[in-house]
């Protein structure tokens, strides 16, 4: 029955004999003249076609008829294998399983899963699919399926389990700051928002839990930050209501925009209160814009020269050196095109984006200055943010040597995402460090995270002239276009090992509003996130 609607029959079993659980056919297979399991070739190199499908079809055969110890013996981890798919059963209450195997791409067969869920009297429908890769185990050259918890369903990552019962939470109703319905249909970016919210506020909000399957997360997901995720619902639950500060207009208009890119992804937040206005990412399995963690590239270099300005290691209107190219802790470090400024400001290697102006003052700063810059200033690196959902609030540790210097830059370890950017764009604007949030802290009494020390007049003054010359002038200045003379930019541009070009980066302001977006894998920023960045400062105007 193989390819035709479920998984095959078995063919050739051996007759007369035990079977032997390292593979061979039967008990005669012991008794050859001359061989010994101690002795025995181990089969290697590639796989054969023959081999991957006789594996597949021996796990799929076994998971289909319930039999979990077979299903988990052709595994290579039967005992993970085993406790999930016994869980499958018994916590998931999912039967009548059906499993069909797609076309088989080298050592990668796809297969479909239907079934039924079915707790207390009620039933439903489930219907995905998913995928298994078969590999060769090194002891015994044994052909097995590379066990994940995805090849039971997609959306589970190791340690997470299925469970159907009385949801962990209520539903929630999430609106928008005008009081309309915010739903996944309607926004498909904000369904890992919702995901959250209801996990925050489920409880405190007033609804009343349902029945559903849903993927419970494990120790290492929860240390991602991912939340439990409602796969079917087999009976409503009474939502409470959550109002959040985004923007209908703005988010509608932010979804829009990152369509034009294969993988892009934008926030947009007030300076003068940490209110997210909008987020929206290309991709929607994972919330890139929140908990992403990518080098920043030359959008760093806003705090960057927010120390240098402070050390009195740059003034933007003073000449700094823009050589072609500076070597630092065993590291050469290169301007992109190897250009050079002689003669130029602060202000023009800022505009232009200048990386040997800023690694070329590494000798002159200890370690830990860019990360307390980062913490005590922009309130980054700490991860105490609570904006009502899960987040990575960047990071900026600790290095030396080449490392630090790289970091100036946004290279080195240097982590961030669109809402970290859109945040420092803010605290340029206001002058002090809000914690972004989606939901007020008002509604639920917690903590928001904040900043030290603020910087000086003098210097904020600085950093202001520094981003607004950049969006009139500098490599922002395309995108930017038209939206002055209130307003500053920075573009960057991250390197990514084993990737042809760069992830683009674009962070700016403009009166009242702020904006961050990254586009993976676009190249120059200002040409790729830059015009995403600058609609939708323009929308809100």
């Amino acid at each position: 029955m193989w390819g035709r609607g479920g998984v095959p029959r078995r063919r050739g079993a051996a007759r007369g004999g035990a079977q032997n659980p390292n593979g061979g056919g039967g008990a005669a297979a012991e008794g050859r003249t001359g061989a010994s399991a101690a002795h025995k070739e181990v089969r290697t190199g590639p796989l054969s076609a023959t081999e991957v499908r006789t594996t597949a079809e021996r796990f799929l055969t076994a998971w289909q008829q319930g039999k979990v110890t077979g299903a988990a013996a052709a595994t290579d981890d039967s005992g993970a294998a085993a406790s999930l798919l016994t869980g499958y059963t018994k916590n998931a209450h999912i039967k009548d399983v059906t499993l069909t195997a797609g076309t088989r791409t080298g050592a990668k067969v796809p297969f479909s899963v239907k079934a039924t869920v079915s707790y207390k009297g009620v039933s439903k429908p489930l219907a995905y699919d998913s995928s298994l890769t078969v590999v060769r185990r090194a002891r015994d050259g044994k052909p097995l399926v590379d066990w994940h918890a995805s090849v039971v369903h997609p959306d589970l990552k190791d340690g997470d389990e299925l469970v159907t019962g009385a949801s962990g939470t209520p539903p929630v109703k999430a609106l928008d700051r005008d009081g309309g319905e915010l739903t996944a249909a309607k926004y498909p970016s904000l369904g890992t928002v919702l995901d959250g919210l209801r996990e925050k506020f489920g409880k405190t909000a007033g609804g009343k839990a349902g029945i559903e399957l849903r993927v419970v997360r494990g120790k290492a997901s929860r240390a991602d930050k991912l939340s439990d995720k409602t796969l079917v619902e087999l009976s409503k639950g009474t939502p409470g209501t959550v109002k959040t500060t985004l923007s209908p207009a703005l988010q509608a208009a932010a979804e829009q925009q990152v369509t034009k890119q294969a993988k892009a992804s934008v926030v947009v937040m007030r300076p003068s209160t940490g209110e997210i206005l909008a987020v929206a990412n290309t991709g929607h399995g994972f919330n890139t814009a929140f908990q992403g963690s990518l080098a920043p590239g030359s959008t760093m270099k806003i705090i960057t020269s927010s120390l240098l300005i402070e050390k009195h290691l740059a003034s933007a209107d003073k000449a700094h050196p823009c050589p072609k190219k500076v070597k630092y802790g065993g590291w050469t470090f290169h301007n992109d095109d190897d250009f050079e400024i002689k003669g130029g400001t602060f202000k023009a290697s800022f505009a232009r984006s200048c990386n040997t102006a800023f690694i070329s003052q590494a000798k002159k700063l200890g370690d830990s200055d860019l990360t307390n810059q980062a913490q005590q200033v922009f309130g980054l690196s700490m991860n105490n943010w609570a904006i009502g959902v899960p987040t990575f609030d960047g990071s900026v540790p600790v290095q030396s040597a080449a490392q630090m210097a790289a970091s100036l830059i946004g290279q080195g370890g240097v982590r961030m995402n669109p809402l970290n950017m859109a945040s420092v764009a803010s605290t340029v604007k206001a002058g002090v460090f809000h914690q972004p949030y989606l939901v007020s802290p008002a509604v639920d009494h917690r903590k928001t995270a904040t900043a030290t020390r603020t910087l000086s007049a003098a210097t904020l003054s600085q950093l202001r002239e520094l981003m607004q010359y950049t969006a009139a002038y500098g490599t922002a200045a395309q995108a930017m276009s038209g939206l002055g003379p209130d307003y500053g930019a920075k573009t960057g541009s991250a390197e990514v090992d084993g990737q042809k070009k760069p992830n683009g980066w674009f962070t700016a302001y403009r009166g009242d509003l702020a904006a961050a977006g990254v586009v993976q894998a676009g190249g120059h920023g200002g040409d790729t996130a830059g015009p995403i960045v600058a609609a939708l400062l323009k929308k809100g105007s």
